[in-house]
């Protein structure tokens, strides 16, 4: 019964998948409790020392975020919706970050409402936004560490580049805005963590440097999330990954505190995808398999 078949699951797992195809139907997604349990904990040990903080868009349900909020884990939020799913479960603002970087005017204010005070920003236009706000707000410098070899590099999309970040925030000193830190996010499935040191020591290269001129220094650094998940069952060498990230982090002064934004790390190995093969036809040279769920539903 346990040999892995069919993409590592049990012959008694896949029973157990048809019986919930029976009951509700398909397409499912199956959430295993004890392995989002398993993965933060795991997290914890890889990352000592750091607050983390579950990126809602990874997986926005509010069992998810239940699960993790009994465990003392805090949220990532990039939008209305999420802040919206942490108000019956009882997480207060205070333990939220607003993570996107490009906001409307209606954004700020409804994570205001919800209690979210810690906002992302990555230009001078970003920072004006605040500036009516600036009596409630603390800011995170977003930067950018490009990395070619990660599936997602956020880091074209989003963040000033480090020669840019001393202007910004001299710039938000004067108009009264609190820079509190330092984030980035070099980019989703990263094949080692080689970028991450170098965003790491090259953060904390800047913060020691402008805090010379600042009236409140910088005191957080925000190393975001994108650690990788395995989706192939190679069992990649974790130890080996976070080790530089740990070593990193230890070498930097003791006054930063720091805080990650794990997502697809804590839920994808959680996660179980359920489809049914609904039609087959013979198409050239090749079989095709037709599912009931996948964007073009085809296999």
């Amino acid at each position: 019964n346990k040999r892995p078949v069919l993409y590592g699951a049990t012959a008694s797992e896949l029973d157990y998948y048809r019986s919930l195809v029976q009951q509700h139907g398909s397409p499912l997604l199956v959430v295993s409790q004890e392995k989002l349990i398993e993965q933060y904990q795991k997290l914890r040990r890889y990352l000592p020392g750091v607050s983390l903080y579950y990126a809602i868009k990874a997986f926005p349900h509010s069992d998810v975020i239940r699960l993790l909020a009994d465990q003392g884990c805090h949220f990532d939020v990039a939008s209305e919706g999420e802040i919206e799913l942490l108000k019956p479960l009882k997480v207060s603002g205070r333990k939220t970050i607003h993570t996107h970087p490009i906001k409307k005017t209606a954004d700020i204010k409804a994570a205001l409402r919800g209690g979210s005070t810690t906002f992302v920003v990555d230009n001078i236009d970003e920072l004006n936004k605040l500036i009516e706000f600036r009596e409630r707000v603390g800011v995170f410098l977003r930067v950018s560490f490009r990395n070619q070899g990660a599936a997602v590099d956020l880091s074209k999309k989003f963040g000033c580049q480090p020669e840019q970040v001393e202007g910004i925030a001299l710039q938000a000193q004067k108009l009264g805005i609190h820079i509190r830190g330092l984030s980035f996010h070099v980019g989703s499935q990263s094949p080692d963590s080689a970028t991450h040191v170098e965003a790491i020591q090259r953060c904390g290269a800047l913060i020691e440097e402008i805090n010379l001129k600042l009236e409140n220094p910088m005191n957080i650094l925000d190393i975001g999330g994108g650690f990788p998940v395995d989706y192939a069952l190679e069992n990649p060498d974790m130890d080996a990954f976070f080790k530089p990230i740990q070593d990193a982090l230890a070498a930097l002064p003791d006054y930063l505190k720091f805080i990650a934004e794990p997502g697809r790390y804590l839920v994808a190995p959680a996660v179980t995808g359920i489809s049914t093969v609904i039609g087959k036809a013979r198409r050239g040279d090749y079989q095709w398999y037709y599912l009931d769920a996948g964007i073009y539903g085809s296999y």
